[in-house]
């Protein structure tokens, strides 16, 4: 006899052999072999090997979602390896079975398999836990304060040093200070893993910030999501997280240009004949590059031997829209050879965080009520709000923008930058010290880009 099966609707791509069980199950139920009540109750998903075993599946975690979401469905019904990511949703009874046999007794009401209990806090606690420290990095106390501001307000932040300032050891200690993930945003980026496959093994769930660093080599569909289904790029990758582009010159500048959009939309769409698809991509970006070919330009310990226009074209694989957009430039100088061997810790992971905390806790009272977040994401109009200066201040800013020949986006990224430090003092005014410290973060505008 012949067979139809219907997968509605039919403009949804179906790619993987998530429908394997299900669809087993339907045919064993439509022909009469089995039935069951249960059916009514339970969504089923799972793909099947040749000898009937289940095999975990994709996007387990959207799936037990969507149907906590459908009226008259008491659970879901998963191979026993993507369990524990479903069980992350509190409201089912997600059932674990090892094979086509298993998930047919227990539809026949054959055998009762206990569903798997929700871990949420316990995973939380678990998973929740770094191994970097800001403690680790001598010296560098400058970049760190940068790196705090940056943390505090989500502001994308570029550094420029030579080989082996510790350009890469502070980008990588950046989640270790921001703020725990709430549970909402965990759920949404371990959605984002889960689709693509990359949760790790004993970990059902987000629960830290990620941190991305792709290749210099990465393509443009790598790197901002794409294909022919598109699928989710670096950048959506490390939403809620951090983007670290290292040795930027080194990356394609077409596909450096991309991601333009991404980082003012916090959101990237791809366009493709039939439909458009958009990803989140809420992250901060933190950037490394050395000030020239060789490295070692305006380094005291070794000479540069490039020339002017060796630098020159180095510094213009970046564009100038793009620099723009990064709100904190910093200089990460060679670390001399006693602090290096100073035993005294460094300021701590744990310091960091507790003062970006605590200025992230302001911003979520002053944006209360809007679609804003932080200080990065203020509008014209709430800049204009909540970053009143003092005539001074004023004065000062507009020397500045005309002596480094900023744009308006770089006026208004200042100000945001001065609200965080101005935060981070507890300070309810942008006072003239913190519009100083914000446009010293800019400086570096002029003297390599222009």
């Amino acid at each position: 006899d012949r067979i139809v099966i219907n997968l509605a609707p039919a403009e949804l791509p179906k790619q993987a052999a998530s429908f394997d069980l299900p669809i087993t199950l339907g045919i064993l139920a439509g022909s009469g072999q089995m039935a069951s009540d249960r059916f009514q109750e339970y969504a089923v998903v799972g793909e099947l090997s040749l000898e009937g075993n289940t095999r975990p599946v994709r996007g387990a975690l959207s799936m037990a979602m969507a149907t906590a979401k459908q009226q008259g469905l008491r659970g879901l019904v998963v191979p026993t390896a993507s369990a524990h990511e479903a069980a992350v949703v509190e409201d089912i009874d997600v059932i674990p079975v090892d094979s086509l046999a298993q998930a047919v007794a227990f539809f026949a009401g054959e055998l009762d398999i206990d569903p798997v209990p929700s871990r949420l806090g316990e995973l939380f606690e678990e998973l929740a836990r770094y191994e970097e420290n800001f403690a680790d990095v001598r010296g560098q106390e400058s970049a760190k304060r940068a790196i705090t501001i940056a943390a505090a307000g989500s502001h994308n932040l570029l550094m420029i040093g030579p080989p082996g300032s510790g350009k890469t050891m502070l980008a990588r200690r950046v989640p270790t200070i921001m703020p725990t993930l709430t549970a909402s945003e965990s759920i949404e980026t371990t959605r984002i893993y889960s689709a693509m496959g990359r949760l790790q093994p004993g970990q059902p769930l987000m629960a830290r910030r990620p941190f991305r660093s792709p290749h210099h080599t990465i393509s443009d569909a790598g790197l901002v999501g794409g294909g022919s289904t598109p699928v989710p790029g670096e950048i959506s990758m490390a939403h809620n997280g951090v983007l670290f582009l290292d040795e930027l010159p080194e990356f394609n500048r077409r596909t450096l240009e991309v991601l333009r959009q991404p980082l003012e939309e916090r959101c990237v769409t791809i366009s493709r004949a039939l439909n458009s698809t958009t990803f989140p991509a809420d992250f901060m970006m933190f950037a490394a590059l050395n000030p020239c070919p060789c490295g070692y330009r305006n380094d005291p310990r070794r000479d540069c031997h490039c020339s002017v226009p060796q630098i020159e074209r180095y510094m213009a694989k970046i564009s100038g829209p793009l620099v723009d957009r990064i709100d904190i430039h910093i200089e990460v100088p060679a670390v001399p050879f006693k602090e290096l061997s100073d035993e005294r810790s460094g300021t701590s992971s744990e310091t960091m965080r507790e003062e970006v905390v605590a200025a992230r806790r302001l911003q979520t009272e002053r944006f209360r009520g809007s679609h804003t977040r932080y200080n990065a994401q203020m509008n014209s109009r709430q800049v204009r709000q909540f970053c009143r200066l003092t005539e001074s201040g004023m004065n000062m800013l507009r020397t500045s923008l005309n002596e480094l020949g900023l744009s308006a986006r770089a006026h208004d990224k200042i100000l945001r930058v001065a609200r965080t430090i101005a935060d981070l003092d507890n300070s309810e005014t942008v006072q003239d010290q913190h519009l100083s410290e914000a446009i010293n973060y800019r400086v570096l505008d002029r003297s390599l880009w222009t």
